[in-house]
């Protein structure tokens, strides 16, 4: 049976700093992920456009092997805490929760998307299909949001296995080569494994996490060398191959929470902290600012290099979702766009929320 491996007060304890409520560096953590994933697509699609590639894309490739790895190793992190509730309660915070956004902002990337695909030649129904191919067919960016509840809720149920049946099932999944088209099971099959390193040894991590913040040269010396065996792997080109994949992603993970560490030490870069605890909100709206700016680029700079404007980009899809969450939490106004609703919970109430609302992947 799988051991509830975090002991939330210990964990609180030994890595909040001042008695803060959050743990600063699984924010820096997730600043990290969120920019990671959000230049990977500003770069790739500004690639597409311009016909070429730019320095950027050199950083989205060395960064290839752990982006996402890292992403769903935090969103198990604090697993432990709540998967022992009852269903109801577990399903509304870790599944209601998740669709609530997706199918909120499948359709609002629709409205944006559909009058641009309808120009372009297809037919209302081929949209209206495309729509509804969403429901069972992660769509674009948000196949994240998608499937976590996939991993909540397969992970509760198989729980009470043997926990390295468990991981070394989700190990042998991510080695072989399952490639159906079907993006909910391809990326389970590529990603579960991490999530469940997250889960089963949040005690672990987090006691790495603390010899981290006591040792910084050593995490510096640590950080030199994993970029180095990192950066070569990949431009060899080894880096996707089965077992030194799934090293590399374990190995990136770590270098990430090391370097979140060394952030949150010496309280640098405040701003990467503050997209992490916001990253769902820039995570569910990058994708407009994106599109906006690609295009103003290429229209009106297109003699620009290429890797500057996917930086550009790159800011611009971070920057203006963070904007955006400002201007709600001033206003009050859309504030159903980043805060589920009342109505859409199943189970109780919520509870009353700060005035600065804790926005984060997985709660």
């Amino acid at each position: 049976m799988v051991q509830n491996p975090l002991n939330t007060d210990m964990v609180m304890r030994d890595t909040a700093s001042g008695g803060a409520s959050r743990i600063e560096w699984v924010d820096y953590a997730k600043g990290f992920c969120i920019i990671l994933v959000v230049m990977m697509h500003s770069t790739l699609r500004m690639g597409e456009t311009m016909g070429g590639t730019g320095w950027l894309h050199y950083v989205v490739e060395f960064a290839k092997p752990f982006r996402i790895p890292d992403f769903f190793l935090i969103s198990g992190l604090f697993l432990a805490t709540v998967i022992d509730r009852d269903w109801r309660l577990y399903l509304d915070r870790k599944v209601v929760h998740f669709f609530y956004f997706y199918l909120l902002w499948v359709a609002i990337q629709f409205v944006f998307k559909a009058p641009f695909s309808i120009a372009g030649g297809h037919s209302v129904e081929h949209v209206l299909g495309s729509y509804l191919l969403t429901f069972v067919q992660p769509f674009g960016t948000l196949w994240f949001i998608y499937l976590l509840p996939v991993f909540f809720v397969i992970t509760k149920l198989l729980r009470h296995l043997p926990w390295y049946v468990l991981l070394g099932g989700a190990a042998f999944l991510q080695i072989m080569p399952i490639h159906t088209g079907w993006v909910t099971l391809d990326e389970f099959a590529s990603r579960y494994v991490y999530f469940l390193v997250g889960y089963m040894f949040a005690t672990h991590i987090f006691r790495f996490a603390k010899w981290a913040m006591a040792n910084p040269y050593a995490c510096v010396a640590g950080l030199l060398v994993w970029g180095l065996t990192n950066g070569y792997l990949v431009s060899a080109g080894y880096s996707e191959l089965p077992f030194v994949a799934l090293a590399l992603g374990a190995a990136g993970a770590c270098a990430v929470v090391l370097a979140s560490c060394l952030l949150s030490r010496f309280n640098a870069m405040a701003f990467l902290r503050y997209v992490g605890e916001n990253s769902i909100t820039v995570y569910l709206a990058f994708f407009l600012p994106m599109g906006v700016s690609r295009l103003l680029l290429a229209r009106y700079a297109p003699e620009m290099d290429i890797g500057t404007m996917s930086a550009i980009v790159t800011t611009a899809s971070v920057v203006v979702p963070v904007i955006m969450l400002k201007f709600v939490q001033i206003t009050g106004f859309g504030k159903f766009l980043f805060t589920r609703p009342k109505w859409a919970y199943t189970a109780e109430k919520p509870v009353k929320k700060p005035a600065r609302p804790v926005l984060h992947p997985a709660e």
